[in-house]
């Protein structure tokens, strides 16, 4: 029986026993729980987790386990908002409308953001809300929204948005096959190594004492690919663009650090001068943007080319750092 202790704007959910389906098989258990605890803070699931509240046959689990089909979960009973208005009253109605207005393809499968910098693709620790809580209340009446894959928060440019568990599915398997095309764009520091194309250097993922994570190459890190080629030579940077084999965490970031040619804004590997140096001219955010996301559609099968175009303050700053062109004067 559900308990009534609570406020009126909140309610305590009963100990669900969910199975596994063969729809759900290969899911991660985080977002697995998202799905059944839609209004739940992500820093909840996450705890419940941690603390061995969740269970997956009967065992402990940790939130990137993956679920196998006749997995039987128990997801404890947590204190949930009876509404989004919460949820809905913390995020401004103009982040509400640049989400929507940055929607680039939506179906009834799926949907392409061009997500902003400086906005996460989801909430947790320090962040009350991301792009995906923002679609779930642009988008009331879907059954679920699940984030395909993630890009840094502030990296800008195409993020990709499941409607349906199978497709999401299907999706995720994609990535793991490398099939899906992920190509950026990045302003790095200096002239980028003539006849430098691919980059293949092992990644390692550390978590420092202060907190967060910090990447580095390393012989005992996760493979690593990326293809960076010249797109135009500019004051003082390179715009370069940059196809990813691999999607490893912080990977163009560090691998364009590794040449000696560290991102243009980039508050953790960069060049504090560089950066410092950019700030006047417009430029006050990571110079990457996901340009291209390439896959093929689960349901139709359709091959799908989204571009997301630059947002205006990276558009700019290749604008007003543009070499004259051979002949003008300077």
């Amino acid at each position: 029986m559900v308990s009534n202790q609570s406020s009126q704007s909140s309610k305590t959910s009963k100990v669900q026993f969910v199975e596994v389906t063969s729809e759900d098989a290969g899911q991660r258990v985080d977002n697995f729980l998202m799905r059944f605890l839609r209004k739940a803070p992500k820093t909840l699931v996450y705890r419940i987790i941690r603390k061995g509240e969740v269970r997956v046959n009967k065992g402990r689990v940790q939130a990137s386990s993956r679920l196998k089909s006749g997995d039987v979960v128990r997801i404890p009973p947590v204190s949930l908002p009876e509404k989004n208005e919460a949820m809905e009253s913390e995020i401004p109605h103009a982040q509400l409308k640049r989400i929507e207005d940055s929607i680039l393809y939506e179906d009834k499968d799926l949907m392409v953001v061009n997500k902003p910098s400086g906005v996460a693709v989801h909430g947790g620790t320090g962040v009350n809300w991301g792009v995906i809580e923002v679609l779930r209340i642009l988008r009331p009446h879907a059954r679920r929204l699940e984030l395909v894959h993630r890009i840094d928060r502030d990296t800008s440019g195409c993020l990709l948005v499941a409607k349906k568990a199978s497709v999401l599915k299907a999706l995720q398997q994609q990535i793991r096959d490398h099939q899906f095309e992920k190509r950026y764009l990045a302003l790095i520091k200096g002239r980028w190594p003539q006849h430098k194309h691919k980059v293949d250097l092992p990644l390692r993922k550390d978590r420092p004492k202060e907190g967060g994570w910090h990447v580095v190459v390393a012989k005992d890190g996760k493979s690593s690919v990326s293809y960076f080629s010249v797109k135009q030579h500019l004051q003082g940077c390179d715009l370069v663009a940059v196809k990813l084999e691999t999607g490893r965490t912080h990977q163009i970031r560090v691998h364009a650090l590794s040449q000696g040619c560290p991102l243009v804004g980039d508050d953790k590997y960069g060049d504090r001068d560089l950066n410092k140096r950019f700030r006047p001219l417009g430029l006050k955010r990571l110079a990457l943007h996901a340009h291209i996301l390439g896959f093929i559609h689960p349901v139709t099968e359709e091959r799908m080319r989204i571009e997301a175009p630059l947002w205006p303050d990276f558009e700019k700053i290749i604008e007003r750092l543009a070499l004259p062109e051979k002949g003008e004067s300077s």
